[in-house]
């Protein structure tokens, strides 16, 4: 298997009420789908308005990021949010540094 850049990040609505867990092979492509997105009632992510980046990881192999997104997923709320504080203490958007 190849060695490539995958992405396991945390988006979240302009209130920060909500996030969505995802992953990706080109985050910044993907940042711009969910913001392209925003309302679009077919897909969570576009349904409540998730397109704001507070978080992300990079894998170099996909199976090790589709695992870290299946373990984040099952977390409560307050263990995703205390990972977000660990890299991103303000909770900032961070669609700007990508």
């Amino acid at each position: 298997m190849w060695n490539y850049n995958f992405y396991v990040y945390i988006t979240t609505n302009p209130t920060k009420s909500v996030l969505y867990i995802g992953v990706t092979n080109d985050l910044q492509r993907r940042l711009i789908e969910h913001h392209t997105n925003k309302g679009n009632p077919s897909t969570f992510a576009g349904k409540y308005y998730c397109y704001h980046l507070l978080y992300f990881e990079r894998h170099t192999h996909i199976e090790h990021a589709i695992e870290r997104e299946k373990e984040i997923k099952k977390w409560r709320r307050e263990k995703k949010i205390a990972l977000i504080k660990s890299l991103n203490p303000d909770m900032e958007f961070l669609n700007d540094t990508i």
